[in-house]
């Protein structure tokens, strides 16, 4: 059963690899935006399944954290859009 749970994590880093890619290489701000949330979902499930292989709860909060971490960046990323996409539209105006 351990093997399976060496895969899915490793499953995963692949994963995260490909993410990491993209952040790289995005064509715009938001695809990477959405590779970096791929970040954070990806780490709470590795945190996640390597808490259930340990039988250690302290890990679970440690997912719940890195959620709400992930969250704030998303807030942060569309108030910055919005922030720009006015300033452009002011600049137009003009």
């Amino acid at each position: 059963m351990n093997i399976l749970y060496v895969c899915v994590i490793t499953v995963l880093l692949l994963c995260l690899v490909g993410g990491f890619i993209r952040v790289l290489l995005g064509p715009d701000n938001s695809n990477r935006m959405l590779a970096s949330q791929l970040f954070g979902t990806i780490g709470v499930t590795i945190v996640v399944v390597l808490a259930f292989l340990q039988d250690n709860e302290v890990l679970v909060n440690v997912a719940l954290i890195i959620t709400l971490l992930a969250s704030i960046t998303v807030i942060a990323f569309l108030k910055l859009a919005e922030q720009s996409d006015s300033v452009s539209d002011d600049a137009e105006r003009m």
